[in-house]
């Protein structure tokens, strides 16, 4: 399920070299059968990655969180400003991604952008 509110699907981006290698965004396919299900139109091109990035696997959430923090920019502010976004991610782990997509977003003039994902890395805890 969406927010009511939804109007705009924005899948987090890969930064062209590691879609180069892969051949493929998850976070678009995921997009793409959640517009095709709910009508509500994705913008590919709205975010994208401008600084490469580490493999995130193994780091901690402050290191994961310093690797992002200027990953990620608006390139077409004209389709988010106002609007209620979408973000869709293939897995969130601890946020940080995320959090730097969002914070890129509103920063452009969304009105609001929740956070859709395929899964949740979920610690677990020995207790």
């Amino acid at each position: 399920r969406l927010p009511p509110r939804a109007e705009l699907l924005v899948p987090v981006p890969l930064h062209r070299w590691r879609l180069w290698r892969r051949g493929f965004n998850q976070a678009v396919l995921l997009g793409e059968g959640v517009a095709r299900r709910t009508g509500v139109p994705m913008a590919r091109g709205a975010l994208e990655r401008v600084k490469a990035t580490p493999l995130l696997r193994g780091l901690s959430p402050r290191q994961r969180r310093a690797a992002v923090t200027t990953a990620f920019r608006v390139a077409q502010p004209e389709l988010v400003r106002g609007r209620h976004v979408v973000l869709v991610d293939d897995v969130y782990t601890t946020g940080a991604t995320a959090g730097a997509c969002v914070a890129a977003l509103l920063r452009a003039g969304a009105e609001s952008v929740a956070i859709l994902c395929w899964a949740r890395v979920i610690e677990r805890s020995d207790d």
